[in-house]
Protein backbone atom coordinates (compact mmCIF):
# COMPACT_ATOMS: atom_id res chain seq x y z
CA UNK A 1 0.00 0.00 0.00
CA UNK A 2 1.43 3.13 -1.03
CA UNK A 3 0.21 5.09 2.30
CA UNK A 4 2.52 2.37 3.97
CA UNK A 5 5.25 2.81 2.02
CA UNK A 6 8.69 4.35 2.85
CA UNK A 7 9.11 8.20 0.93
CA UNK A 8 12.07 8.18 -0.58
CA UNK A 9 12.57 11.69 0.14
CA UNK A 10 11.89 11.68 4.18
CA UNK A 11 14.73 8.75 4.96
CA UNK A 12 16.97 11.18 6.71
CA UNK A 13 13.62 12.67 8.34
CA UNK A 14 15.83 12.48 12.00
CA UNK A 15 18.84 14.22 10.57
CA UNK A 16 16.34 17.04 9.44
CA UNK A 17 16.76 20.47 10.77
CA UNK A 18 12.76 21.81 12.10
CA UNK A 19 13.58 24.27 8.87
CA UNK A 20 13.73 21.13 6.37
CA UNK A 21 10.67 19.03 8.27
CA UNK A 22 8.36 21.76 7.63
CA UNK A 23 9.85 22.95 4.08
CA UNK A 24 9.48 18.59 2.57
CA UNK A 25 5.99 18.50 4.18
CA UNK A 26 4.89 21.34 2.59
CA UNK A 27 6.80 20.02 -0.56
CA UNK A 28 5.09 16.99 -0.09
CA UNK A 29 1.34 18.01 0.36
CA UNK A 30 1.60 19.65 -2.72
CA UNK A 31 0.62 15.77 -4.07
CA UNK A 32 -2.87 16.71 -1.92
CA UNK A 33 -4.42 18.99 -4.21
CA UNK A 34 -3.35 16.78 -7.74
CA UNK A 35 -5.21 14.04 -5.89
CA UNK A 36 -7.97 16.21 -5.15
CA UNK A 37 -7.94 17.87 -9.13
CA UNK A 38 -7.80 14.13 -10.20
CA UNK A 39 -11.00 12.81 -8.28
CA UNK A 40 -13.24 15.80 -8.89
CA UNK A 41 -15.18 14.08 -11.15
CA UNK A 42 -15.82 11.77 -8.28
CA UNK A 43 -16.25 14.68 -6.10
CA UNK A 44 -18.79 16.45 -7.43
CA UNK A 45 -20.88 13.27 -8.16
CA UNK A 46 -20.64 12.73 -4.83
CA UNK A 47 -22.09 16.66 -3.95
CA UNK A 48 -24.77 15.57 -6.13
CA UNK A 49 -26.15 12.75 -4.68
CA UNK A 50 -25.76 14.45 -1.16
CA UNK A 51 -27.38 17.34 -2.13
CA UNK A 52 -30.19 14.97 -3.24
CA UNK A 53 -30.69 13.08 -0.18
CA UNK A 54 -30.65 16.10 1.80
CA UNK A 55 -33.48 17.31 -0.35
CA UNK A 56 -35.76 14.23 0.00
CA UNK A 57 -34.69 13.97 3.64
CA UNK A 58 -32.73 12.17 3.55
CA UNK A 59 -29.13 11.62 5.67
CA UNK A 60 -25.60 12.15 4.93
CA UNK A 61 -23.78 9.40 7.05
CA UNK A 62 -19.87 8.97 6.97
CA UNK A 63 -18.34 5.99 8.03
CA UNK A 64 -14.85 5.96 9.55
CA UNK A 65 -11.77 4.51 11.94
CA UNK A 66 -9.53 6.26 13.61
CA UNK A 67 -8.18 9.67 11.59
CA UNK A 68 -10.89 9.29 9.00
CA UNK A 69 -13.15 8.74 11.10
CA UNK A 70 -12.19 11.74 13.84
CA UNK A 71 -12.24 14.21 10.25
CA UNK A 72 -15.39 13.05 9.64
CA UNK A 73 -17.10 13.91 12.64
CA UNK A 74 -15.45 17.36 12.37
CA UNK A 75 -17.28 18.37 8.82
CA UNK A 76 -20.76 16.23 10.27
CA UNK A 77 -20.48 18.15 13.42
CA UNK A 78 -19.97 22.00 11.51
CA UNK A 79 -22.64 21.58 8.91
CA UNK A 80 -25.24 23.00 11.82
CA UNK A 81 -23.55 26.11 12.49
CA UNK A 82 -22.61 26.93 9.03
CA UNK A 83 -25.71 25.97 7.12
CA UNK A 84 -28.51 26.42 9.96
CA UNK A 85 -29.95 22.87 9.39
CA UNK A 86 -30.20 19.51 11.80
CA UNK A 87 -27.90 18.18 13.29
CA UNK A 88 -29.04 14.85 12.07
CA UNK A 89 -28.85 15.63 8.82
CA UNK A 90 -25.21 14.96 8.42
CA UNK A 91 -24.00 11.77 10.46
CA UNK A 92 -20.49 10.69 11.68
CA UNK A 93 -20.22 6.96 12.43
CA UNK A 94 -16.85 6.51 13.92
CA UNK A 95 -15.36 3.18 15.15
CA UNK A 96 -15.40 2.72 18.63
CA UNK A 97 -18.33 4.96 19.23
CA UNK A 98 -18.68 8.99 20.07
CA UNK A 99 -15.63 8.96 22.66
CA UNK A 100 -13.48 7.59 19.58
CA UNK A 101 -14.25 10.89 18.10
CA UNK A 102 -11.86 12.77 20.94
CA UNK A 103 -9.32 9.60 21.99
CA UNK A 104 -7.83 6.93 19.81
CA UNK A 105 -9.35 3.70 19.53
CA UNK A 106 -7.72 1.71 16.87
CA UNK A 107 -8.38 -1.46 17.88
CA UNK A 108 -11.99 -0.92 17.34
CA UNK A 109 -11.46 -0.23 13.16
CA UNK A 110 -11.72 -4.27 13.34
CA UNK A 111 -15.12 -4.63 14.56
CA UNK A 112 -16.94 -6.01 11.11
CA UNK A 113 -20.32 -6.49 13.70
CA UNK A 114 -20.38 -3.17 15.37
CA UNK A 115 -20.29 -1.55 12.12
CA UNK A 116 -23.37 -3.27 11.34
CA UNK A 117 -25.05 -2.55 14.73
CA UNK A 118 -24.25 1.21 14.42
CA UNK A 119 -25.63 1.71 11.24
CA UNK A 120 -28.89 -0.57 12.55
CA UNK A 121 -29.16 2.03 15.17
CA UNK A 122 -29.81 4.89 12.75
CA UNK A 123 -32.64 2.94 11.30
CA UNK A 124 -31.58 3.25 7.51
CA UNK A 125 -33.46 4.54 4.68
CA UNK A 126 -33.06 4.31 1.32
CA UNK A 127 -33.33 8.22 1.20
CA UNK A 128 -29.82 8.16 3.18
CA UNK A 129 -26.29 7.92 1.73
CA UNK A 130 -23.75 6.38 3.26
CA UNK A 131 -19.65 7.40 2.77
CA UNK A 132 -17.39 5.08 3.97
CA UNK A 133 -13.65 6.80 4.47
CA UNK A 134 -10.14 4.75 5.14
CA UNK A 135 -6.95 5.95 4.11
CA UNK A 136 -5.74 2.06 3.74
CA UNK A 137 -9.26 1.15 1.66
CA UNK A 138 -8.85 -1.42 4.21
CA UNK A 139 -10.41 -0.75 7.14
CA UNK A 140 -13.04 -3.95 7.91
CA UNK A 141 -15.63 -1.19 9.85
CA UNK A 142 -16.05 0.63 7.40
CA UNK A 143 -15.74 -1.91 4.45
CA UNK A 144 -18.61 -3.63 6.45
CA UNK A 145 -20.37 -0.73 7.03
CA UNK A 146 -21.06 0.17 3.11
CA UNK A 147 -21.62 -3.22 2.51
CA UNK A 148 -24.34 -3.42 4.60
CA UNK A 149 -25.66 -0.40 3.21
CA UNK A 150 -25.30 -1.24 -0.18
CA UNK A 151 -26.80 -4.40 0.86
CA UNK A 152 -30.27 -2.40 2.55
CA UNK A 153 -30.35 -0.51 -1.36
CA UNK A 154 -28.49 2.84 0.03
CA UNK A 155 -26.33 4.88 -2.17
CA UNK A 156 -22.46 4.33 -1.10
CA UNK A 157 -19.48 6.36 -1.75
CA UNK A 158 -15.84 4.97 -0.64
CA UNK A 159 -12.67 7.28 -0.49
CA UNK A 160 -9.33 5.96 -0.10
CA UNK A 161 -5.97 6.72 -0.63
CA UNK A 162 -3.92 3.42 -2.18
CA UNK A 163 -5.63 2.41 -5.41
CA UNK A 164 -7.01 -1.15 -5.66
CA UNK A 165 -8.48 -0.12 -2.01
CA UNK A 166 -11.09 -3.31 -1.37
CA UNK A 167 -13.45 -0.58 -0.22
CA UNK A 168 -13.85 0.51 -3.87
CA UNK A 169 -15.56 -3.32 -4.81
CA UNK A 170 -18.14 -2.68 -1.85
CA UNK A 171 -19.46 0.94 -3.35
CA UNK A 172 -21.26 2.41 -6.03
CA UNK A 173 -18.84 5.18 -6.53
CA UNK A 174 -15.05 5.07 -5.20
CA UNK A 175 -13.16 8.00 -5.02
CA UNK A 176 -9.51 7.72 -4.88
CA UNK A 177 -7.34 10.25 -3.46
CA UNK A 178 -3.66 9.27 -4.52
CA UNK A 179 -1.64 11.21 -2.28
CA UNK A 180 1.04 8.54 -1.97
CA UNK A 181 3.62 7.42 0.94
CA UNK A 182 3.68 10.00 4.08
CA UNK A 183 6.72 12.13 4.77
CA UNK A 184 6.46 10.06 8.37
CA UNK A 185 6.21 6.30 7.01
CA UNK A 186 2.15 5.32 7.78
CA UNK A 187 1.06 8.30 9.42
CA UNK A 188 -2.18 8.69 7.38
CA UNK A 189 -2.98 11.70 9.85
CA UNK A 190 -0.77 13.75 6.85
CA UNK A 191 -1.70 13.61 3.69
CA UNK A 192 -3.91 11.33 3.50
CA UNK A 193 -6.06 12.98 6.21
CA UNK A 194 -5.51 16.31 4.43
CA UNK A 195 -6.98 15.30 1.54
CA UNK A 196 -9.74 13.70 3.21
CA UNK A 197 -11.00 16.57 4.91
CA UNK A 198 -10.52 18.68 1.86
CA UNK A 199 -12.63 16.14 -0.06
CA UNK A 200 -15.71 16.27 2.89
CA UNK A 201 -15.15 19.78 2.41
CA UNK A 202 -16.28 19.64 -0.94
CA UNK A 203 -18.31 17.01 -0.78
CA UNK A 204 -20.78 18.60 1.82
CA UNK A 205 -20.73 21.98 0.87
CA UNK A 206 -21.13 21.33 -2.66
CA UNK A 207 -24.23 19.74 -1.32
CA UNK A 208 -25.82 22.68 0.30
CA UNK A 209 -24.97 24.92 -2.38
CA UNK A 210 -27.15 22.87 -4.61
CA UNK A 211 -29.91 23.20 -1.98
CA UNK A 212 -29.77 27.16 -1.84
CA UNK A 213 -28.36 27.09 1.62
CA UNK A 214 -26.21 29.93 -0.20
CA UNK A 215 -26.90 33.45 -2.10
CA UNK A 216 -23.79 34.47 -4.58
CA UNK A 217 -20.99 33.04 -1.68
CA UNK A 218 -22.51 33.71 1.19
CA UNK A 219 -24.20 31.87 4.28
CA UNK A 220 -27.11 32.94 4.71
CA UNK A 221 -28.50 30.28 7.05
CA UNK A 222 -25.56 30.50 9.44
CA UNK A 223 -26.44 30.29 13.33
CA UNK A 224 -25.96 33.44 14.89
CA UNK A 225 -25.01 32.08 18.26
CA UNK A 226 -22.34 34.76 19.52
CA UNK A 227 -21.15 38.00 18.85
CA UNK A 228 -18.77 36.87 16.06
CA UNK A 229 -21.59 35.37 14.05
CA UNK A 230 -23.97 37.99 14.43
CA UNK A 231 -21.34 40.36 13.30
CA UNK A 232 -21.00 37.83 10.18
CA UNK A 233 -24.87 38.19 9.71
CA UNK A 234 -24.78 41.85 9.47
CA UNK A 235 -22.12 41.87 6.90
CA UNK A 236 -24.44 39.57 4.75
CA UNK A 237 -27.19 41.88 5.00
CA UNK A 238 -25.56 44.63 4.01
CA UNK A 239 -23.96 43.09 1.25
CA UNK A 240 -26.52 41.61 -0.14
CA UNK A 241 -29.19 44.43 0.61
CA UNK A 242 -28.93 48.61 0.49
CA UNK A 243 -28.61 48.52 4.03
CA UNK A 244 -26.10 49.90 6.14
CA UNK A 245 -24.43 48.08 9.11
CA UNK A 246 -26.74 50.08 11.45
CA UNK A 247 -29.75 49.13 9.12
CA UNK A 248 -28.81 46.00 8.91
CA UNK A 249 -28.36 45.28 12.69
CA UNK A 250 -31.56 46.92 13.36
CA UNK A 251 -33.44 44.97 11.13
CA UNK A 252 -31.86 40.95 11.91
CA UNK A 253 -32.74 42.09 15.68
CA UNK A 254 -36.39 42.71 14.54
CA UNK A 255 -35.88 39.43 12.70
CA UNK A 256 -34.90 37.41 15.57
CA UNK A 257 -31.16 37.07 13.66
CA UNK A 258 -32.88 35.35 11.04
CA UNK A 259 -30.89 36.39 7.90
CA UNK A 260 -33.42 35.23 5.26
CA UNK A 261 -36.17 36.68 7.42
CA UNK A 262 -34.27 40.18 7.27
CA UNK A 263 -33.61 39.90 3.71
CA UNK A 264 -37.29 39.59 3.03
CA UNK A 265 -37.92 42.34 5.05
CA UNK A 266 -35.68 44.63 3.04
CA UNK A 267 -36.64 43.32 -0.47
CA UNK A 268 -33.95 41.22 -1.39
CA UNK A 269 -35.69 37.56 -1.02
CA UNK A 270 -39.09 36.89 -1.78
CA UNK A 271 -41.33 34.85 0.81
Amino acid sequence: MSTEGRNPRSVGLDKMSAREVVRLMTEEEMAVMHALADAEAGLAEAGERAAEAFKNGGRVIYVGAGTSGRIATMDAAEMPPTFGIESSSFVAVCAGGDDAASKANEGAEDDEHQAVEALNALNLTTDDVVIGIAASGRTPYVISAVRHASQKGLWTCGIANNIHAPLFDEVELPILLRTGPEVLTGSTRLKAGTSQKLALNRISTTAMILNGKVVENLMVDVNAKNHKLRERCVRIVRDLSNATDEEARAVLEDAGWVIRRALRKLGVLDD
